[in-house]
């Protein structure tokens, strides 16, 4: 008799299973549906695909029904939204289409490129940004760095071979220097706004804080945006005052070939600026400069007529991103002769005037353009023959 009971609580206990289960299979249908799919080639199509839906959510034409009517079988049932929403659908948005033609876009379409997952051009674009520009950006800028120390270390700064003679040549007019100035500050607020805004979450937010960091990331992104048309205007204004006395020479492929001199112990001669400034110049002033102020420019709006999408933005950031890190090297070495690297360098951009010595030791070619009359050896006039004032030579 036990054994009988037991029997039959277990078909029972069977049964019961089987039903529930049975239940369960029957309370869901797989149903075609349409889904926009990206193919391979990176066209948006249309396409059926089986899905498992609820009976009771099942009604005549449900591939067909909109979004609201969707809603009222599946409430909270997102799925359908966010699959427009991946495939690139525009939605409705209160912002002008002429001046945010993507504003009703949430998320910009899937696409594939050659040898890479399928994914969304945004995605792509923080790939790029992450991967590549960030970290070979910034280990370039620390290979500079530790190149100019060692250098530094090794070699000290560029001293004068001869005694200063106390006869000073006018290097660099006011305007000269003004111009120069104006442009020096304005890169050194965008090199550091820069750097802090790219690489600061690595070295400073650990510091700081995300408080004081986003506080501090924000005020630096307003003044990286308001220095970049002030680092524009001056950077065509330093083009034009110094291009007469950049243009290349025959004498700049010998100051080339040796080095500059830097370990020679002597300098090539040169003419008012030799080959490697020239380079800065043609190399980081005009050509850098140029694709720096554009996309700058890009990313600052300031572009009339330019229809500012998603995909403009991305393009301009990186060719923008990759440009300043390549222009922040090259002025970085500027910077470093032209402060601490050469004795009296820094004090002919501070007032203007060089020593006849440095002149004759670092511009030889220079020099003697002043010593034969073809320059003349100050050009601003003085307000007043006070003491002190520089002789010509």
């Amino acid at each position: 008799m036990k054994k009988a009971f037991y029997s039959a609580v277990l078909l029972s206990l069977l049964a019961t299973g089987v039903l529930a289960q049975s239940k369960a299979v029957d309370a869901t249908t797989v149903v075609p549906v349409k889904a926009t799919v990206v193919a391979s080639d990176g066209a948006i199509k249309s396409q059926n695909i089986m899905e498992v839906r609820p009976d009771a959510d099942l009604t005549p034409g449900y591939a067909t029904q909109t979004n609201a009517e969707r809603s009222k079988v599946q409430p909270g049932n997102n799925a359908p939204i966010w699959r427009q929403v991946g495939a690139g659908v525009n939605g409705t948005s209160t912002l002008p289409v002429s001046e945010a033609p993507e504003a009703g876009n949430l998320i910009q379409p899937f696409v594939q490129y050659p040898g890479s997952r399928l994914t969304t051009a945004g995605e792509a674009w923080r790939q790029v940004r992450n991967n590549w520009i960030i970290p070979y950006g910034g280990a370039l800028l620390l290979l500079v760095v530790v190149a100019i120390g060692l250098f530094f270390k090794a070699k000290g700064s560029i001293p004068l071979h001869g005694a200063e003679t106390g006869k000073k040549i006018e290097r660099f007019t006011y305007f000269e220097r003004a111009a120069h100035w104006t442009n020096a500050i304005a890169f050194v607020i965008l090199a550091v706004s820069g750097i802090i805004m790219a690489f600061g979450k690595f070295f400073l937010h650990p510091i700081i804080g995300a408080t004081l960091f986003g506080w501090l990331t924000y005020a630096l992104k307003n003044a990286h945006n308001f220095a970049g048309p002030v680092f524009a205007v001056s950077l065509i204004v330093v083009f034009a005052t110094f291009l007469k006395d950049n243009l290349p020479k025959k004498e700049d492929l010998n100051w080339l070939l040796k080095g500059g001199g830097l370990f020679a112990g002597h300098e090539p001669t040169s003419h008012r600026f030799n080959a490697g400034e020239k380079v800065v110049f043609w190399g980081g002033v005009f050509f850098l400069g140029l694709i720096v102020v554009s996309s700058g420019l890009v990313l600052d709006k300031l572009v009339p007529g330019l229809i500012y999408e998603r995909s403009t933005m991305q393009v301009a950031h990186m060719i923008h991103a990759v440009a300043t890190v390549l222009m922040m090297a090259m002025f970085l070495g500027h910077i470093y002769l032209g402060t601490i690297g050469m004795d009296g360098a820094y004090k002919g951009m501070k007032t203007g005037y060089v020593d006849e010595t440095w002149a004759k030791e670092h511009h030889g070619l220079w020099y003697d353009d002043i010593k034969n009359g073809k320059i003349p050896a100050q050009r601003t006039v003085p307000q007043s023959p006070t003491a002190g004032h520089p002789v010509q030579v």
